[in-house]
């Protein structure tokens, strides 16, 4: 997701003139929660993106670390960007329907700087 998170920013930084950081985790034990949270105090705003079905994944335990560590750095709520609760479809068409795209993460990055999110 790494990809798409940096498409998704270069996209985005060109066409709304703002800054966005992308925090690519690459090892998930130990996570850097260092990273993570100063990122958090850069920012003030929160999009995570994961591969995997929003419910019990990833995202959700970096979501709630930063709101245990860094809550009163937030702006905005966090945002999580996950795949349809779906099994994993084998046709390409569909696998990348189910997948998270930058179009999605520009979406929720949008939504939570004009306060939609």
């Amino acid at each position: 997701m790494a990809l798409a998170s940096l498409a998704a920013a270069c996209t985005w930084s060109r066409q709304a003139f703002v800054e966005a950081e992308v925090v690519d985790l690459r090892t998930l034990r130990p996570i850097d929660d260092q990273t993570i949270m100063e990122s958090v105090a850069h920012t003030h705003r929160v999009v995570i993106v994961d591969e995997a079905w929003r419910s019990g994944s990833l995202a959700a335990e970096v979501s709630a670390r930063i709101v245990e560590q860094a809550f009163y750095e937030l702006d905005a709520p966090i945002s999580r960007v996950c795949s349809a609760e779906v099994p994993m479809p084998y046709a390409a068409a569909l696998e990348h329907a189910a997948l998270p795209q930058p179009e999605d993460v520009q979406a929720a990055a949008a939504g939570l700087v004009n306060g939609d999110g």
